[in-house]
């Protein structure tokens, strides 16, 4: 495939290599100028679900801490049934002892059991309060994901709506961008890619007009257009960086103003 492109390369001089630069930018101009038609909507839809994304995480996380706490909540439980039938059995041996230091020493098992129950009652209190807390956040993640899919939903129907509108056209234009990028060596591609994509309007071949850089609108000596009208090599706009190219419409736009 390289080598195809390569003998393809030789076909064209830089003349033509520089006007298929010139009628790339002018299709690349189309297709952003499309594009803009979506305007926000594309960042709009990748924000939306980044945050869904992000709403469905805590969710699932709400919900495991709400288990965690049922779980708890059950052992505790547990613990406090078996702290209530060991009193139970404490206190019937009670009734058995033979002296004041067996007594004594249930009494304190009782005891033990007693503040096992109280903490346990405690922990429970705790663990309703957060899992009520818990609840009420997940209700409102919840409603926030519902809410943000309806959103998304609107915006994807909004964007895939444009892009039905308009994918004929982007697809015959990028058909002819393709046709253009094969006069231009890779190089030469890869520089154009390179300047567009570091200016603000995706211009990165601009004509001469009025004796000035199309881009910026700096002054171009006389001997530097020259150059340019030659088409012999490639010409770099000192001040913003755009190819500069001879305008082949000049003529006829200037036939229009008059």
């Amino acid at each position: 495939m390289a080598t195809q492109k390569k003998a393809t390369e030789t076909d064209y001089s830089m003349q033509e290599k520089i006007l298929a630069l010139y009628d790339l930018q002018k299709i690349d101009s189309q297709i952003d100028s499309i594009n803009k038609v979506k305007g926000e909507l594309p960042l709009e839809v990748r924000d939306l679900e980044d945050e869904l994304e992000g709403l469905r995480e805590r969710v699932k996380n709400q919900n495991a801490e709400i288990e965690e706490l049922s779980a708890l909540t059950k052992q505790r439980k547990r613990e406090v049934d078996q702290a209530k039938i060991a009193i139970t059995n404490y206190k019937e041996q009670q009734n058995n002892v033979r002296n004041n230091r067996e007594f004594d020493a249930i009494s304190k098992e009782i005891e033990y059991q007693e503040l096992t129950i109280e903490l346990a009652e405690k922990r429970l209190k705790e663990y309703a309060a957060t899992s009520k807390t818990k609840k009420e956040q997940l209700e409102l993640a919840e409603q926030a994901v519902s809410e943000r899919v309806k959103d998304l939903e609107a915006k994807q129907a909004e964007l895939h709506s444009i892009e039905e509108e308009t994918a004929s056209q982007v697809a015959e234009l990028k058909g002819y961008a393709e046709k253009a990028s094969a006069k231009i060596d890779e190089r030469l591609l890869a520089a154009y890619n390179r300047i567009r994509g570091n200016v603000h309007n995706g211009l990165a071949v601009v004509t001469v007009r009025r004796d000035a850089c199309g881009g910026c609108y700096n002054r171009i000596p006389p001997q530097r257009q020259a150059e340019i009208q030659q088409g012999k090599k490639v010409i770099i706009c000192e001040y913003c960086g755009r190819i500069l190219v001879a305008d082949p419409e000049a003529g006829t736009a200037e036939g229009t103003e008059k």
